[in-house]
């Protein structure tokens, strides 16, 4: 394949034939087993790294807490500037980055570069936040005194993310952490480890050039194993996890068990709702995206769409064809629309859901299928299919991640598409394409969409910085990136000061000395 610039960008970020699994700072260190990164571009090995050994994770926590201890002294505005030299730092290597993210992970380079892009929000949103972690002042119920809450951080925060956003999501977290006090011990998917040890050889330089411990921004590698040290830890007292339900339970499980706090973003089952006033070429650029954009590997890609039985055809028609003009290959190729599944195990779950869908009664309008030959030695590609179903189907209620869109149809009020919609397990993204202000507000209102995110006239897949991300039901509940989600990664304190010479006791009780 042509290299698309491939080998200048691992360059630039120091990411080489390399074995550093565990890194706090420009420190590797690792004993474990050996993790290979295959680019489900190519099907070419990028480099191979070492897993975190149990021992490895023993200096990596040490070297935290350590720097702990210096870092929430510092002031939360100081703390910003070092976030915002690190959003400097992600500009000047966006394309090297970007280029990394979509020939690791198998995104378009495009959508390589927004992610980046996310990153970069993300720190310009926290250099702000870093002069307004606010507490509210109360009045007190007794003369002379006055209280407050204040926020403090909570200590070290470990991030466990997804392949399917290898760098955002952990930025997502790491910048508001850090403003917040915070130092991260982060374990990226063992399917892109490359991408988290760029991301560390960025902060490297940053807190190296700053005369920072090393030890505010620490990265593990490795499977679930991995993973587990830091659910099981009691020294990490928050642990976001990003990734499947199943696998989410798992972590809440260990992490309740002592009594510490979870942020988790699982699985997604989004659904668009069309009703008769929808504007067809909107909904069908929203569909289409949502549902092909990142292969259909995003937690917030189109799974469902929910059309009118009064324009089905119609919508249906449309979106056929559309799904007809796809480009399918190398996603470093900017004339391609879809680029690979993340992996052979991923092509299987595509390959039984539509199976799935056919043994429930469901029918297939756009053929799927695994390409092969030139351009598709990785294994990795599909074709984004299509197929009606109805939402009580058990593949339906499933969350397959790759490109299948079901349609779905309703009749009646826009009452029964919300029905439909909410009756899945998850509850993360969702929409409505209308231009009927009433259909709209009923979708927004407290009867309407139970997800975490509801929009109008605009997709399910993606979102912005400045909003909380995060979904609820077995989507867990957590919420990331912008509004008040910084109260995460910080403790609570609620303050009394007496500033008179007497001390009165809670409902009048004497005890006179």
């Amino acid at each position: 394949m042509t290299d698309f610039g491939i080998a200048e960008a691992l360059q630039n970020l120091g990411v080489k034939d390399i074995n550093n699994g565990s890194s706090t700072g420009k420190n590797n260190f690792s004993n474990g087993e050996i993790i290979e990164s295959f680019s489900p571009v190519d099907g070419k090995l990028i480099g191979k790294v070492k897993a975190t050994s149990k021992e490895d994770y023993e200096k990596v926590m040490q070297s935290a807490s350590e720097s702990f201890k210096t870092w929430r002294t510092i002031p939360a505005p100081q703390r910003g500037e070092i976030v915002r030299q690190f959003g400097e730092k992600l500009r000047e290597k966006k394309e090297a980055l970007g280029k990394l993210v979509s020939y690791e992970m198998g995104k378009s380079y495009q959508e390589g570069l927004g992610e980046v892009q996310e990153m970069i929000d993300i720190c310009d949103f926290a250099v702000g936040l870093s002069r307004q972690l606010y507490g509210l002042t109360m009045h007190s119920e007794r003369p002379g005194h006055r209280m407050y809450e204040q926020y403090h951080p909570l200590g070290i925060v470990g991030i466990i993310s997804a392949f399917n956003f290898p760098v955002a999501v952990w930025s997502w977290n790491t910048a508001l952490a850090w403003v917040c006090g915070d130092v991260c011990v982060w374990k990226p998917s063992e399917k892109t480890p490359l991408c988290g040890i760029a991301c560390q050889n960025i902060i490297a330089e940053v807190l190296e050039e700053n005369n920072l411990p090393e030890g505010i921004s620490c990265l593990i590698n490795g499977d679930y194993k991995v993973g587990e040290f830091i659910t099981k830890d009691s020294r990490v007292p928050l642990v976001s996890a990003t990734g499947s339900t199943r696998m989410g339970k798992i972590v809440a499980k260990e992490v309740a068990g002592r009594l510490g706090k979870t942020l988790l973003e699982l699985g997604g089952n989004n659904a668009i709702i069309v009703t008769p006033d929808a504007d067809i070429k909107m909904t069908v650029i929203g569909a289409v995206f949502g549902a092909v954009g990142t292969a259909g590997q995003r937690c917030t890609s189109t799974r469902r769409l929910i059309i009118h039985e009064s324009i089905y055809d119609k919508v249906k028609n449309a979106v056929v064809d559309a799904y007809n003009q796809l480009k399918i290959g190398n996603p470093l190729n900017e004339n391609n629309h879809v680029g690979p599944l993340i992996d052979t195990d991923a092509v299987e779950n595509y390959k039984n859901a539509l199976q799935k869908v056919v043994e429930e009664g469901g029918k297939i309008i756009v053929d799927g299928g695994v390409l092969s030959g030139e351009g598709f030695e990785s294994g990795c590609y599909v074709k984004p299919a299509i197929a009606e179903a109805k939402n009580t189907f058990k593949i339906v209620q499933h969350e397959t991640f790759a490109p299948v869109l079901y349609l779905l149809k309703y009749s009646g009020e826009v009452t029964n598409a919300i029905e439909i919609q909410n009756n899945v397990a998850q509850g993360l993204s969702s929409a409505i394409m209308t231009n009927n202000l009433r259909e709209a507000e009923v979708f927004l209102s407290v009867a309407g969409s139970d997800c975490g995110i509801a929009n109008v006239n605009i997709g399910t897949s993606g979102a912005e910085i400045g909003g909380a991300f995060g979904g609820e039901k077995e989507t867990g509940g957590g919420r990331e990136s912008g509004s008040d989600a910084w109260k995460i990664y910080m403790r609570r304190q609620t303050n009394t000061i007496n500033y008179t010479t007497e001390l009165p006791l809670a409902q009048g009780i004497k005890f006179d000395l």
